[in-house]
């Protein structure tokens, strides 16, 4: 069994495969990408059943393999994702070990090689590249542990369908993309919800004629990179916006929600004797939520202006619902919830990784992918260069600079062992 490669890579998904495409473009065919689990695992084994995307299809970017279907302002469904990158994996035919785990990441002082301590085996490599994102283990706040025993408790990425769940009423804790979009699932199922909102923006879908994402890339925002952002490196830790694809497309507003029979609540604060305590913020929230969509829409007015482009006039936003009194206890005794839903997002976990690679938080310092340690590369990450680092939509510029400095310092260091750039990488 071959247990050298030129490159590693760990993590078969999308950044994963992306960069073997790049890397077999410049005939770096030496090359194996090690999979914990199977292809499109993530996207298969957590989203729940009415999950699609939140970006237009035309958006979904892998390097060789641009979205050709049929509908490139819809967005695709769960199982449309999964054939896609099924697909694509037909096509580039990596080579990738699949329900391999990587155990231990090391490197060898003597001989600068790093070394792979997988599930089936030793290997060593001379450049590894690290793409198993950053989403690793579900975040669950303790206070979890105060709710009673009889509740049903569900990290988001768990949740699949409203029928999955016991009967009763069910509470939802986080408004980012995926709190806001189940709780929507199980309203539109009939099931009654209850919605701890946090302090997450959310973005309209469209305006003046067009889809946002359409009116940012013509403006070009998906091209800034973390350089350039007003918030620099901050914009890392940000909230994305909820705005959801389901049905061809709408924005969430959840006060449109509240006026059919959600209830809505501030941010979940703590529990106490089977009460639950929220904080008072539930319209300063909504209110800052609005605001954000708000600022987005004057963005593209002022481009739209300074452009002299064309386009219809939308009437200005009026907040249909407000709260008139904040609700802080609940009695769970009383409210008949029997599920709870915890949208609370993910932790990273790079413990396997026994390199000086990261600062004082546990995050990766990079520069572009690029680490303190020669060889070694991160991909994949959200905002690792620009908003589609860790998107279909901008992968595959990350995957191409990686491939070429990769490429650059290959050949370098063995200038015989490349193969012809002219080589059918599709047929090797």
């Amino acid at each position: 069994m071959k247990t050298h490669y030129s490159i590693a890579i760990i993590g078969g998904g999308q950044a994963g495969l992306s960069l073997s495409y790049c890397l077999k473009e410049k005939g770096l065919t030496d090359h194996i990408i090690f999979e914990k689990n199977n292809i499109a695992h993530a996207w298969r084994e957590k989203r729940w059943d009415s999950f699609c995307l939140v970006t237009p299809n035309w958006q979904c970017q892998l390097p060789g393999f641009f979205y050709q279907g049929e509908d490139p302002e819809g967005f695709m469904n769960k199982g449309e994702i999964i054939k896609y990158i099924e697909n694509y994996v037909q096509l580039i035919k990596p080579p990738i070990q699949q329900g391999v785990s990587v155990l231990k990441l090391t490197q060898n002082n003597l001989d600068g090689k790093f070394e792979i301590h997988a599930s089936n085996g030793d290997y060593t490599c001379d450049q590894i590249i690290i793409a198993v994102g950053l989403y690793h283990n579900s975040k669950i706040p303790t206070i979890a542990q105060k709710l009673p025993k009889n509740i049903l408790q569900l990290h988001s990425s768990e949740y699949k369908n409203p029928q999955s769940l016991s009967e009763g009423e069910v509470l939802v804790v986080g408004t980012g993309q995926s709190g806001c979009q189940i709780a929507e699932d199980l309203h539109l199922e009939g099931k009654k919800v209850h919605l701890a909102v946090g302090g997450a923006p959310r973005s309209p879908r469209r305006y003046r004629g067009k889809d946002v994402v359409d009116w940012l890339d013509k403006m070009g925002y998906y091209e800034i990179s973390i350089d350039e952002h007003p918030q620099k490196e901050q914009v890392r830790t940000k909230v994305n916006h909820y705005v959801t694809g389901r049905d061809g497309g709408r924005e969430i507003d959840l006060r449109h929600f509240a006026l059919q029979g959600m209830c809505l609540y501030g941010k979940l604060q703590d529990i106490e004797e089977n009460y639950l305590k929220f904080y008072p913020n539930l319209k300063h929230n909504l209110d800052q939520a609005d605001a954000v969509a708000e600022s987005i829409k004057k963005s593209i007015d002022k481009y739209i202006e300074n452009n002299q482009i064309l386009a219809p006039i939308d009437p200005p936003y009026q907040p249909i619902w407000q709260p008139q009194q904040e609700i802080l206890d609940l009695d769970l005794k009383n409210s008949n919830i029997t599920s709870v839903i915890w949208s609370t997002g993910y932790k990273s976990d790079f413990s396997w990784i026994d390199l000086p690679l990261f600062d004082g938080k546990g995050y990766p310092v990079h520069t572009r992918g690029l680490t303190n340690i020669a060889g070694v590369y991160f991909l994949g990450l959200p905002w690792l260069y620009t908003w589609g680092s860790g998107r279909f939509s901008g992968i595959a510029r990350d995957a191409q600079y990686l491939a070429d400095y990769i490429f650059a310092r290959h050949k370098i260091e063995s200038p015989h062992t490349v193969n012809s750039l002219n080589e059918n990488i599709l047929g090797s």
